[in-house]
């Protein structure tokens, strides 16, 4: 079985140290007593600064584990610490729980609280380092760290025996590693480098022992093997001698059932949050197959096979992957199994940790740490770096500590260690024992009341131990009566004031270290009222009000005023200028609020405040406004031209709703669209209503709008997307014409219906025709809904027959209506007779004037002319090709070559295509050959 954890790393020229928060206490873990305090100090010289409060080390940076590689040029280790306190902290450090002497031992050296160990050897600086903090406060220990030294051994140098086996039997060829730390990666090298052994259903190398396995020896197997480590830190590699591989010849092994020689321990342990591998391979002829199952549940999804199934890997192991596991090998003549339990730990971790106190002598401390871990970690308390055990006054159970009569000597630093055997974490905190005399932060204080309202007169002095209180008025000693109170928090109540209380109060604190007095002046005032105006504001939004508050108060007293609106201070500036503050005299305040917005609506206060009294005057605004949008709409009910929708009722903004409007929006309809509803008109008390007349088959989505007697208001969040339900088609084509197309055929042409008359798939045309004076009506289905033709194709009927048409529709419902009957000619056809008369003339040397005769009157008629000219040797199709403008029967060649002999053609065409040429005309007047003499230059 292999762990392999994301947090390994390695050391090159020095030790790299691994920054792990989760054991131990970190920067993380500072108890908030002491993080509040000092979190902005950020160096040691901060710390000297605040020498006027003094505290315990708190550590900073705690070492960490590390592995060093021996194969390092710099043999030095750097293990790290750093604390902050004040005073500020001097260091020491523990290895194995023994203080290392760094005066008598040249090897060590201390820089700050770092500990360097030159000329590092396994033998001696191999095991667990601790760093100590102290000051004049106290003493803590850090987390232990755990140092190793990565190192790889070289293989024996005896030379290895030939190993002979049967063709067809199995073979373990042995790794024996060297000595090595940490771990190390093993590979076969096959007769000489870099020939490595693949691993397949035939051969597997353990990552646990090193050893080669051959389930089935074949002759291609013969050879000779080595086996090659790699440390997985220093990358370093060895090769053992050669092991060869012979084949006996004494036969071939036959069948046998597996043995399974490879396999994970009876008892995995691995920690939560790594990769576990179990390795499980057999020997076996025919080559077993491996399977795997977990005895009680299913393997976890996450696992995954490796190596031909003879691994089976789980990553990021958890506690629910525990349990039994079992491989199973199996072939042709049997099987076996192994079964072993895996058992998944996890280190401590903090629940709740112990807080910096302070307390005074004589009290009790009850502190608590509270740890979660498999095993379950147990708890044990040091003070000042030392074993705290139990005594009279101190009791330790289950992470709880409990002193009780607390004196000066207990104060200290204390750590709290949860711990199970798989490693242990750390909580500190400061305990600080107060021992002062009373004293308190200001004298006198003067204190303004106002007749009938309750007055508290406290009386906090600072001191340890608390200190005894007692109060006098003008010099008499305050007696407590029904009206006059003394509470426990020593605060001294006066019931429903009045003038007569007026006076001078002194509260006496004394304890066995001193004595001191507080004097509060008494003085009360009659109260203030309040008068607010208009009493009822009757306005709309977009107008504009003003509101009064005006006090009358006692004239020795300044006022003050704030404005609230739904009890937040309402801030002027911050109101896109809608409110202004003026305030016309002493005692009056007015808020004027300009274009009143919906949001202004609410409960608007005045408080008016002076140092004896604060009185909060109230009073109720709502401004009118349109509705607010209701809520979403649902589709209850769907048709194919109906839909049921209901909604909720939005805010009215204090205007009552009269009616709702219902919209809707499709792919094709130009935004949202007001349609007709059952009931007409949908009233303001209705949550629910029908949609009619939609189109069958098209997607729609529905919003609802709020009217009430101050306008409209903003729709409502729309309805999911729905379609209404197929319907037979009811929109018939429209614009139905024809004409164009070749001779003997019958051309029609439509508008296509739009999408959103289909109203169901499978839609279509079926195009209708006949001839004119008979009876039966051909049809044709046409089954693309975007088609705008049809072409109809009869040798027998002669161009220009007129016939009559109609063009319907149809989808999976059935078939719709057709549309008018319209009259349509089938096509005319392109020209069937070539010019005649054809004639040609050179005009220059490079021009040459052609004339023609048009063909006799008749269907197919030119719509021009098409005149081709080319060379004697050239084919007609690398000619050129001109065009006349309509029906000229002249034309201008230009650009020829003199001295060249052109051939020349002229045809009819239509929109239809070209005519052919005449095949009762002479070739000559076909092709007209043309000499142009150079001599016309």
């Amino acid at each position: 079985m292999k762990a392999d954890s994301s947090s390994s790393s390695s050391l090159n020229s020095r030790m790299r140290l691994r920054n792990n928060h989760g054991v131990g206490s970190s920067s993380q873990d500072w108890p908030p007593f002491s993080r509040n305090r000092y979190s902005a100090l950020s160096s040691q010289e901060d710390y000297r600064s605040e020498e006027s409060e003094e505290f315990g080390p708190v550590f900073i940076q705690e070492p960490d584990d590390g592995i060093f590689s021996l194969d390092s040029d710099d043999k030095k280790v750097i293990m790290n610490c750093e604390a902050r306190g004040n005073p500020v902290p001097t260091y020491s450090w523990l290895i194995n729980g023994t203080v290392v002497d760094t005066e008598a031992d040249f090897r060590y050296s201390l820089i700050a609280g770092n500990l360097i160990i030159h000329n590092a050897s396994e033998a001696i600086d191999y095991g667990r380092y601790q760093c100590r903090a102290e000051n004049s406060i106290g003493t803590v220990l850090s987390r232990d760290a755990l140092l190793q030294f990565a190192y790889l051994g070289a293989f024996s140098g005896r030379a290895r025996g030939a190993v002979s086996v049967r063709e067809g039997q199995g073979v373990v060829l042995m790794c024996a590693p060297p000595p090595h730390s940490p771990e190390i990666i093993y590979s076969w090298v096959f007769n000489e480098l870099p020939s490595f052994v693949a691993e397949d259903s035939r051969r597997f190398i353990s990552q646990e022992t090193g050893n080669l396995y051959i389930s089935k020896v074949q002759p291609s197997d013969v050879g000779s093997y080595v086996c090659q480590v790699k440390n997985t830190v220093t990358n370093a590699r060895v090769l053992s001698p050669p092991t060869p591989l012979a084949l006996k010849t004494d036969g071939v092994m036959g069948e046998y059932e597996p043995k399974i020689e490879a396999h994970f321990p009876q008892t995995v342990l691995a920690a939560k949050g790594v990769t576990v591998r179990l390795e499980c391979f057999a020997l076996g002829n025919p080559v077993p197959t491996i399977t795997w199952r977990k005895m009680s549940g299913n393997i976890p999804k996450k696992a995954r096979l490796r190596k031909s199934q003879a691994v089976l890997e789980i990553p990021n192991i958890q506690l629910e992957d525990s349990g039994s596991y079992e491989c199973k090998a199996e072939n042709t003549r049997g099987g076996t199994a192994f079964r072993g339990h895996l058992q998944v730990y996890t280190l401590p971790q903090w629940i709740s940790m112990i807080n910096d106190t302070q307390l005074d002598s004589g009290e009790q401390l009850h502190w608590e740490c509270r740890a979660t871990g498999k095993p379950r970690p147990t708890y044990r308390w040091l003070r000042n770096g030392e074993p705290l055990n139990s005594q009279s006054r101190v009791e330790m159970v289950n992470g709880e500590l409990i002193i009780h009569r607390l004196q000066q000597a207990d104060s200290g630093m204390y750590q709290c260690i949860a711990e199970n055997k798989y490693g242990a974490i750390y909580s500190s905190a400061e305990l600080k024992i107060l021992a002062s005399a009373p004293m308190f932060s200001t004298n006198p204080f003067r204190l303004i009341a106002t007749v009938g309202k309750d007055v508290s007169l406290e009386c906090r002095p600072r001191a340890s131990p608390k200190p005894r209180i007692s109060w006098r008025k003008n010099d008499r000693r305050v007696q407590p009566s029904r009206r006059i109170m003394l509470l426990r928090n020593n605060t001294l109540r006066i019931i429903n004031s009045s003038r007569s209380d007026e006076g001078s109060y002194v509260c006496r604190a004394e304890n066995q270290f001193g004595s001191a007095e507080l004097t509060t002046v008494l003085l009360v005032k009659e109260p203030m009222r309040v008068e607010l105006s208009p009493i009822r504001v009757e306005v709309t939004v977009g107008e504009s009000v003003v509101l009064s508050c005006k006090v009358t108060h006692d004239p020795s007293l300044d006022v003050s005023f704030l404005w609230l609106l739904n009890n937040q201070p309402l801030n002027t500036q911050q109101e896109g200028g809608h409110f202004e503050y003026i305030q016309t005299q002493s005692s009056t305040a007015d808020m004027m609020i300009r274009s009143i917005l919906l949001k202004h609506a609410g409960k608007y206060g005045c408080r008016a405040q002076t140092r004896a009294d604060s009185v909060l005057a109230e009073w109720w605004h709502l401004f009118p406004g349109p509705p607010g949008p209701p809520g979403v709409v649902i589709v209850e009910e769907i048709t194919d031209t109906t839909a049921t929708l209901s909604w909720s009722h939005g805010v009215d903004n204090h205007s009552p709703i009269t009616t709702y409007n219902v919209q809707a929006r499709s792919p094709v309809s130009l935004g949202w669209q007001t349609v007709k509803t059952d009931p007409e008109p949908v009233t303001g008390n209705m949550e629910s209503a029908m949609a009619v007349d939609l189109n069958p088959w098209v997607e729609y989505e529905f919003r609802v709008v709020a009217t009430n007697g101050i306008g409209t208001g903003d729709p409502s969040a729309s309805s999911r997307v729905v379609r209404t339900k197929e319907a037979v088609p009811s929109v018939a084509p429209v614009n139905v014409r024809g004409g164009n197309g070749r001779r003997h055929e019958l051309v029609i042409s439509w508008e296509p219906v739009s999408e959103e008359f289909q109203n169901g798939e499978g839609f279509g045309y079926i195009v209708a025709f006949r001839a004119n004076g008979t009876r039966g009506w051909k049809e044709k289905m046409v089954t693309s809904a975007d088609s705008t033709t049809y072409k109809y194709r009869d040798e027998t009927f002669p161009p220009l027959t007129p016939f009559e048409v109609r063009v319907g529709v149809y989808n999976n419902k059935g078939d719709g209506p057709f549309s008018e009957v319209v009259t349509v000619f089938s096509a005319e056809g392109e020209p069937r007779e070539p010019p005649s008369e054809v004639q040609a003339f050179a005009i220059s040397s490079s021009e040459i004037k052609v004339m023609w005769k048009p063909p006799n009157p008749g269907p197919g008629r030119p719509q021009g002319y098409e005149v081709s000219s080319w060379k004697d040797m050239e084919q007609e199709e690398m000619g050129k090709k001109k065009r006349t403008k309509g029906n000229e029967t002249t034309m201008l060649l230009t650009g020829l070559d003199g001295n060249t002999q052109y051939l020349i053609s002229v045809k009819g065409f239509n929109n239809v295509g070209q005519g052919p040429f005449n095949a009762g005309f002479t070739k000559r007047l076909l092709f007209c050959i043309v000499y142009l003499d150079q001599l016309l230059h």
